[in-house]
C-alpha cells in the first residue's frame, strides 16, 4: 500500500514549509527513518525521514516551492505497486508505451535538448528556467544577479554558489567586501525570527543573583545517582518545569489579541551549531526525571550540532531556557523565543562574596534573567517565578 509523505507542523504558528532540497531522487528506493527531504519552517532546516521503505514516487513539491502544513508532497510505492505502476500501457501518438515513474510525473521540469538556433546559455532548461543549486539561487536573488549571464561550474553547467558570488564581484568592482561569507538558512531564520520577537514582543528583564551553594551541592549528589551523565543544565531543566506547573502564566503564548495557556510543560534549549543557534525540545519535562532529562538533551543536541535535528525535536515548545554559563559569561539578556511568553537566561556559576547572617562570605553564585512579554507577564509574575526558582535550587530536596 502506498504510504503518503506529508509535511509536517513543527510550530503552534506554521501555516506553511519550503522544500529546501530533496535527498532522495523519483524512483529511488528509500528505508523508513532516513532522511528523505530537508525542510525549511519558521524554526529551522530540518531532515524529515521516509515513513516507509518502498520506491520514491509522485514527487509534486520542487526545491523553493513554499508548501502548506499536511499537503502531501510524494508517496512511497511497495516493489510490487512501483512494477506495476512501470507496467501500465500509455498511449502515445497511436502506440503504446510502457512509462517510468518518471513520465507519469508531468508537472516535473525535465531537462531536453535545445536547438542550436535557439542560442540558449548553456545552463538552460527547455522551460526557461536555469540550473542552478538552492544555495545559487538564494545568493543571486539577495546580490541582484542575473543567473541567465553566470556561466556554472557545476556538472552540467549547474550554477554554484561560487559563481554568483564571483559573478557579483565581477559586477560591482569598486564594492570592497571583507571576507563576507552567505549565510546559512538556519542563521538566515534565527535572524528574521529574532528581529521579528524583538520588533513586535514588548520586552521586561528582570534580573536576580542566586546563592548556588545548595544547588552545586545537589549536582554533585544528583550525579552519583543518576543512570546517565548530569550537566547543570539538566538540573536547570528540572527546577523550570517544577516552577512553570506552579506558575502557568509564565507557560503561556500570546495569540490573537489573546493569553493562551499550555497543559504541557516542553522547555527548549538553546543550542548553537556552526550553522546558527536553534531550540530542540525536551517535551514533558515537568514528568521527567533527571537522567530522562538528560538522555533526551544528549539526544537533541547532538542531533542538532551534527545538522541532522528530526521534525519532532522542534514542536511544541512552551518555554526557553539558554545557558551561556559553559563560556564563562557572567550575566545576559535573552529575546523571547516568539510565540512563547519567557525565556530564561543562565550565567556562569561563580564564587563571589555576598553576605551571609551578616557578614561577607565566598559562595559559588549564579546570576539568573528572565525576559517576558509584557502582554502576557507582568514584573509582578515574572518576579515570583524567579522566586520560585530561587527557592528550589536552595532547597531541592523536594524535587
Amino acid at each position: 500500500m502506498a504510504t503518503d509523505v506529508i509535511l509536517p507542523a513543527l510550530g503552534m504558528a506554521q501555516d506553511t514549509g519550503k522544500i529546501v532540497e530533496w535527498l532522495k531522487a523519483e524512483g529511488e528506493t528509500v528505508t523508513a527513518g532516513e532522511p528523505l527531504v530537508v525542510i525549511e519552517t519558521d524554526k529551522a532546516a530540518v531532515d524529515l525521514e521516509a515513513p516507509a521503505t518502498g520506491i520514491l514516487a509522485r514527487v509534486t513539491a520542487k526545491v523553493g516551492d513554499e508548501v502548506p502544513v499536511a499537503q502531501v508532497i510524494a508517496v512511497i510505492l511497495s516493489p510490487e505497486e512501483a512494477a506495476a505502476a512501470a507496467d501500465q500501457p500509455a498511449q502515445v501518438q497511436g502506440h503504446t508505451a510502457t512509462p517510468t515513474l518518471e513520465d507519469a510525473q508531468p508537472q516535473r521540469a525535465r531537462s531536453v535538448p535545445i536547438p542550436v538556433n535557439s542560442a540558449p546559455s548553456e545552463t538552460q532548461h527547455a522551460n526557461g528556467r536555469h540550473q542552478a543549486s538552492p544555495k545559487a539561487r538564494r545568493i543571486a536573488a539577495e546580490r541582484g544577479v542575473d543567473l541567465t549571464a553566470v556561466r556554472g561550474s557545476g556538472p552540467g553547467g549547474t550554477v554554484l554558489a561560487a559563481d554568483v558570488l564571483a559573478a557579483g564581484s565581477a559586477a560591482s568592482p569598486l564594492l570592497v567586501v571583507a571576507d563576507e561569507q552567505p549565510m546559512s538558512t538556519i542563521w538566515r531564520l534565527m535572524a528574521e525570527r529574532t528581529t521579528q520577537s524583538w520588533t513586535t514582543t514588548p520586552h521586561i528583564f528582570l534580573m536576580r543573583e542566586q546563592d548556588a551553594s545548595a544547588f552545586k551541592q545537589w549536582f554533585g549528589q544528583a550525579g552519583k545517582r543518576a543512570t546517565e551523565k548530569l550537566t547543570y543544565t539538566d538540573l536547570l531543566v528540572k527546577v523550570v518545569a517544577t516552577a512553570l506547573r506552579l506558575h502557568p502564566r509564565l507557560n503561556a503564548s500570546w495569540r490573537d489579541g489573546a493569553i493562551v495557556t499550555h497543559d504541557e510543560v516542553n522547555i527548549a534549549l538553546a543550542v548553537a551549531t556552526p550553522d546558527g543557534l536553534v531550540a530542540p525540545v525536551i517535551p514533558h519535562a515537568d514528568d521527567l526525571s533527571l537522567s530522562g532529562i538528560a538522555r533526551r538533551r544528549a539526544e537533541v543536541v547532538a542531533r542538532a550540532q551534527a545538522g541532522k535535528l528530526r521534525p519532532d525535536d522542534l514542536q511544541g515548545s512552551t518555554f526557553t531556557i539558554s545557558n551561556l554559563g559553559m563560556y564563562g559569561v557572567d550575566a545576559f539578556t535573552a529575546i523571547i523565543n516568539s510565540p512563547q511568553a519567557a525565556i530564561l537566561a543562565v550565567g556562569a556559576l561563580v564564587d563571589r562574596v555576598i553576605p551571609v547572617d551578616g557578614q561577607p562570605a565566598v559562595r559559588p553564585t549564579i546570576t539568573l534573567s528572565l525576559s517576558c512579554d509584557h502582554r502576557v507577564v507582568d514584573g509582578a509574575r515574572g518576579a515570583q517565578f524567579l522566586a520560585t526558582i530561587a527557592e528550589l535550587m536552595t532547597d531541592p530536596s523536594g524535587l
